[in-house]
């Protein structure tokens, strides 16, 4: 009896016991949901608008140009909500439309301020559709435009800097960086791949071309003050909608069909319109593939007799779907001579651009392979890949404490069945003479045991090199590994960024597979080094542990080893005694 009293009351108090901490659980859970959504973001801007016949073409589908002059609107208010003064549209990402929009479908465009520079600032617009019958949504497009503050009677714009709040407000911040440096360098990329070889392909005849001069399209625009902003000057969500307008056109003569608009390339505005100018836009087809076309439109303004003034130019990319809404195969295209053969390699360049961008970028990780083909073309999206990666890792706060010994810490994160693991300490080093040191990847096996050779294969600029590493067997008179990595380092933005050193494997046609080794591969890796002080530097390790790299640190994760305390030990005493002018220890 007694024992059957003890057991019920343990069993009571442990109920009551489990009880009291679900309760707890679902009311601090229940307030950090209140908190989250009670949370926005100072700087979101909403737009809801439903579609109406007269935004609609022939089709009953709303018309791109309109989609973009709202989404215009949306972030040129979202900017000067940061900003606190007028702002105008410096330059357009590429958009990729997912979907169409009917008639009688609602509208949703939400926009924010991502990161805020010296003068100018990104702004990610989404946009989705709503079905009110159905409650359904689902997203059209993901669009960053850069806006600059106009100068004020005071002079140039200093922009407050935008603070983070959220784990994705912190990874949206962190990649407008990289996003930024992309766009800087892409009329670069573009003409270099343009004068390489690559690009210079033969124009094939085929019978029954279309020629590229019946699809040439030549329009006029007055702009007059509903076209216009506040400031006066043309709303560039305008100019683009009547862009797409004339563009359309041209995609139609082509095909005798009505197109749909599915991609719109990165573009920048070259110059102000203001009311009173003349716009004229002119389109015409470049190239046509076997599912699709790029279409190439100019915008030029004048005023009176003074002379035209390039505003904008653009590269659009329409299908044309048959009944089952599947691409139609187009008819091909005969180019003009001289400048319509520029034009239609150029459309061949762009294409390769768009698909290297599609594959590296766009794409999830788990829809492509871990090692990606390499060449000269591709090296921005790679190395913005990259680099991408390791920032998307250094913004996750759901990392797991594993274990600690005398402060370098290792923590773990399973997410999406892939395991990562990070490694963190403090050396005191300066943050860029540890940069330094540490992103030369020859000097890593002075510390790190893993790596018993490394090789450089190639400098591709002052950011990118190429390294085959080899690593011994985990298991006695096994083979070792060999990987080939592209390594991307990233100076700090401002003072709110780390110093990055990212790494990913790569494929190389003059580096394959040999038998003496067994290829492994890296998806992501790589170094996050923060400056706590002028001489205190907290160095991060991060790595996807991918197959062939978790035999090496399975026995650290499970806690039966403390390799990469040792590791990183020897990697503090490597880069203190370099720094304090003393000889490294070799370990």
């Amino acid at each position: 009896i007694v024992i059957y009293y003890i057991n019920n009351v343990y069993t009571g108090f442990l109920i009551n016991f489990m009880l009291s901490s679900l309760k707890k659980s679902f009311s601090l859970k229940h307030k950090d949901i209140s908190n989250e959504e009670a949370y926005r973001n100072p700087t979101e801007v909403q737009m809801s608008q439903i579609v109406l016949p007269c935004h609609a073409n022939h089709c009953g589908e709303l018309s791109a140009g309109q989609l973009l002059k709202w989404m215009d609107s949306t972030a040129c208010l979202s900017a000067e909500r940061h900003a606190g003064c007028s702002c105008i549209t410096a330059s357009v990402d590429d958009i990729n439309f997912e979907h169409t929009i009917g008639v009688g479908k609602v509208v949703n465009i939400i926009a924010k301020v991502n990161r805020a520079f010296t003068s100018s600032m990104e702004v990610g617009i989404l946009v989705t559709c709503e079905d009110l019958y159905t409650d359904r949504q689902w997203k059209v497009c993901h669009a960053f435009a850069t806006f600059v503050a106009r100068r004020t009677e005071a002079g140039k714009v200093q922009l407050k800097q935008v603070i983070p709040h959220t784990q994705m407000e912190q990874m949206e911040y962190s990649l407008a960086a990289e996003r930024r440096r992309m766009r800087l360098i892409h009329a670069e990329i573009i003409t270099d791949l343009l004068s390489s070889s690559t690009a210079q392909l033969e124009c094939q005849e085929y019978q029954d071309a279309v020629p590229a001069e019946r699809t040439r399209v030549e329009s006029v625009e007055l702009v007059l003050p509903p076209h216009a902003n506040h400031q006066v000057s043309t709303f560039g969500g305008q100019i683009m909608a009547w862009m797409e307008n004339v563009a359309t056109i041209a995609a139609c003569r082509l095909c005798n069909a009505h197109p749909t608009l599915r991609t719109i390339d990165m573009f920048h505005f070259r110059g102000p319109s203001h009311i009173g100018d003349r716009l004229v836009l002119k389109a015409i087809v470049n190239n046509a593939f076997k599912h699709s076309m790029e279409v190439g439109v100019c915008a030029e303004a004048y005023q009176g007799g003074e002379p035209l003034r390039h505003i904008n130019s653009a590269f659009m990319t329409f299908e044309v779907l048959d009944s089952d809404r599947k691409p139609r195969t187009l008819p091909r295209l005969r180019p003009e001579p001289v400048d319509g053969k520029r034009r239609y390699q150029e459309a061949i360049a762009r294409k390769k651009i768009r698909l290297d961008r599609k594959y590296i970028i766009t794409c999830k990780q788990t829809e492509v392979p871990l090692s990606v083909p390499w060449d000269p073309s591709n090296q921005m999206y790679l190395s913005y890949n990259n680099v991408s990666a390791l920032k998307l890792m250094d913004t996750r706060n759901n990392w797991v404490l594993t274990s600690e010994k005398n402060k370098v810490r290792l923590y773990t994160l399973e997410e999406n069945h892939m395991l990562c693991f990070k490694v963190e300490m403090y050396v005191s080093v300066p943050a860029e003479q540890t940069f330094h040191l540490l992103s030369d990847l020859r000097r890593r096996k002075e510390w790190d045991r893993h790596y018993e050779s490394c090789d450089l294969i190639n400098q591709a600029d002052e950011d990118d090199t190429l390294y085959r590493i080899a690593t011994p067997s985990v298991r006695k008179g096994g083979k070792g590994q060999d990987f080939i990595l592209l390594a991307s380092r990233r100076k700090p933005c401002d003072s709110s960024d780390p110093y990055l050193i990212a790494l990913r494997s790569v494929t190389l046609p003059t580096h394959p597979p040999t038998e003496d080794y067994t290829r492994g591969e890296v998806l992501c890796a790589g170094f996050a080094i923060w400056e706590e002080s002028s001489t205190l530097t907290k160095i991060t390790y991060y790595n996807q542990a991918t197959p062939g790299v978790l035999p090496y640190i399975s026995t650290d994760i499970a806690g039966l080893s403390s390799g990469f305390y040792s590791s990183f030990c020897a990697c503090s005493q490597f880069l203190e005694p370099i720094y304090y002018g003393k000889p490294s220890v070799q370990y």
